[in-house]
């Protein structure tokens, strides 16, 4: 079981790491195929069922438009049923944008609750959830970082 836990954390540790040195194919490998994203606490729409390739290139958008983030991540609580499981994780994401619009910072804090399964001895996340507890900062730069993105990409 302490293995298990161990594999469980780090893939999750995964996220911030995949997301925050804008390692796509790291954050990719996280996740099952199909992934479930519930992050209402923080947009007000309602959770989603889509493909991983989708949601990765959706993330790949705003974090590309954004000059640096970190996403620190504490506190797991593990919960083991078989080739099941349960992480929840306190969080805080940094997100960093000069510009002339306010400030150039906008922080969250709150906790992730991710579902993960067993596939083929490696531990996948199948679901996450983002409950924000707070925020503060300039919450502009997450449009501004996606508009960004969305043209160094080559999609607008």
């Amino acid at each position: 079981m302490s293995e298990d836990r161990t594999q469980i954390c780090e893939t999750v540790y995964r996220y911030a790491t995949g997301i925050d040195t804008r390692d796509w194919d790291l954050y990719r490998s996280i996740f099952t195929d199909e992934v479930e994203i519930d992050f209402a606490s923080y947009s007000g729409q309602p959770a989603a069922r889509m493909k991983a390739d989708e949601w990765v290139a959706t993330v790949k958008v705003l974090f590309t438009g954004l000059d640096a983030t970190q996403h620190v991540m504490t506190n797991p609580q593990v919960t083991i049923d078989g080739d099941r499981a349960t992480c929840l994780m306190y969080m805080k994401a940094e997100h960093f944008l000069l510009n002339s619009e306010g400030d150039d910072w906008f922080t969250l804090g709150g906790y992730y609750v991710d579902r993960l399964t067993r596939e083929n001895d490696t531990w996948r996340i199948e679901a996450v959830t983002l409950n924000v507890f707070w925020n503060r900062g300039n919450r502009h730069i997450m449009t501004l970082g996606a508009e960004r993105g969305a043209r160094e990409l080559g999609l607008r």
